[in-house]
């Protein structure tokens, strides 16, 4: 299959599962130059490039351009990276999420791609198979050693087969989030098990003073951001280490019982939130109706927002069998490989390589994006911030599967465990017909 045809067949892939993947101006920037003076070209490794011509690369997002990240982008880093490197110019332009990844789809079948994009992780695998990112560590004699400045959790998320596609550049997980006045109520203490995970939502669950049916725990859909940290922690999984294989793992014994878990909670009215019609997740936590949720560093802004006098506190992801594993999110830096002259792409990579050292990830993090990059973890930027619980969980948090048929394996994975918790199929039965559907899927059929 040619470049074209895969780029098509994803592009009407990510149109039909974008409902089951759900967390313009120029500016100038200039990018730190490699200290090689080597920039990376389509097919080749790096060569010297004569720096005798203003450089513009063009650098597209979803830094919100009401968000204080993207203020941060454009009138502090965009500004120092000019003062370091003359000569050298960014052309960054805001995307809303989902726009961003059709976007690039799009123009990718008339080569109007971006030098350099910042992306969702979970879109890395997906443009990988299209053919139009940069292979690094293949093209970047200094990707080692930058690369080597970075968190290697966050860094798998941008890592296919045996290369990387992409800089990590912010990470994020899950933490559970409870309701403290509901937890004295009860004479409760936060859950550090699966077992009192599951205790503490049938307590807490039923109705309040107003006769409104109460949950012990909400979940607002059923796809792998959902699932993967009750399946880890049970000690399930998805696929196999080198992923290539989901039968024997997708529906072994423990990642059978996380899902049943979850289907014994709905049936006891515990656990809700992936249904039509349901309360959004921080409307009902924040007015008591969901007594845990398990959610990012963003609900943080969410709650001071909307409920800015709601009693909360924070704890870990329950532990089971496996441990207490949270999943991985975050955004990676990529280049594309088919944009740009030798010297566009030497200022590109520059550029990412400014993105992720401490000086950018410091600054981001004041805007609370929680950095990757080794040195900017240990400032007091980093642990005095509102994301600070986060970081301990970061350390165990693992990456969804990074093969490029996740976008399909995750749509048919939430409609298995759907069936599973409507009480239309066994954990056993969905799971083991779910494996078979995988496993055709990893194989390319």
């Amino acid at each position: 299959m040619n470049k074209t045809k895969k780029i098509l067949a994803i592009l009407l892939s990510a149109v039909m599962c974008l409902a089951a993947l759900t967390a313009c101006s120029k500016s100038p920037v200039e990018s730190e130059p490699s200290n090689s003076g080597e920039t990376a070209t389509k097919g080749d490794t790096v060569t010297d490039v004569p720096k005798t011509e203003e450089v513009t690369i063009n650098f597209w997002h979803h830094y919100s351009a009401q968000s204080a990240e993207n203020s941060t982008l454009m009138n502090v880093l965009i500004p120092k990276f000019q003062e370091e490197n003359p000569g050298v110019k960014v052309n960054a332009v805001s995307h809303e999420w989902a726009d961003l990844h059709d976007k690039i789809l799009v123009s990718a079948q008339s080569d109007q791609l971006p030098d350099v994009a910042r992306l969702d992780a979970a879109w890395i695998p997906e443009f990988q198979a299209a053919g139009i990112l940069t292979s690094l560590d293949e093209k970047i004699p200094e990707f080692g050693s930058v690369s080597q400045t970075l968190l290697d959790s966050a860094m798998s998320t941008a890592k296919i087969g045996d290369h990387y596609y992409g800089l990590a550049l912010n990470t994020n997980t899950k933490i559970l989030f409870y309701n403290v006045k509901a937890f004295k109520d009860a004479g409760l203490n936060p859950p550090t098990t699966m077992e009192e995970f599951i205790n503490d939502a049938k307590k807490l669950s039923g109705t309040n003073e107003n006769s409104q049916q109460i949950w012990g725990y909400d979940e607002p859909a059923l796809a792998g951001w959902n699932l993967c940290p009750f399946i880890w922690s049970y000690g399930g999984d998805l696929l196999n280490p080198e992923q290539t294989k989901a039968s024997g793992y997708i529906n072994s014994a423990k990642t059978v019982a996380a899902v049943q878990m979850f289907a014994d909670l709905y049936k006891e009215k515990a656990i809700t939130g992936w249904n039509s019609g349901d309360i959004p997740m921080t409307d009902g936590f924040g007015t008591g109706r969901f007594r845990m949720i398990l959610e990012g560093p963003w609900k943080i802004a969410e709650m001071a927002g909307s409920y800015p006098d709601f009693e909360y506190a924070t704890a870990s992801m329950p532990a089971g069998d496996g441990g207490s594993v949270s999943v991985l999110g975050g955004e990676d830096i990529s280049l594309f490989n088919t944009s740009g002259d030798d010297a566009a792409k030497e200022a590109a990579w520059n550029f990412a390589k400014f993105m992720t050292g401490e000086f950018a990830q410091t600054e981001m993090a004041k805007c609370g994006q929680i950095p990757v990059n080794k040195t900017a973890l240990e400032s007091d930027t980093v642990k005095n911030s509102d994301f600070a619980p986060f970081l301990e969980a970061i350390k165990t948090a693992k990456s969804r599967p990074t093969v490029s048929c996740w976008s399909e394996i995750d749509t048919e994975l939430s409609a298995a465990v759907t069936s599973v918790v409507n009480g239309e199929k066994t954990a056993q039965e969905a799971m083991d017909a779910l494996a078979v559907k995988v496993d055709g899927l990893l194989a390319g059929k």
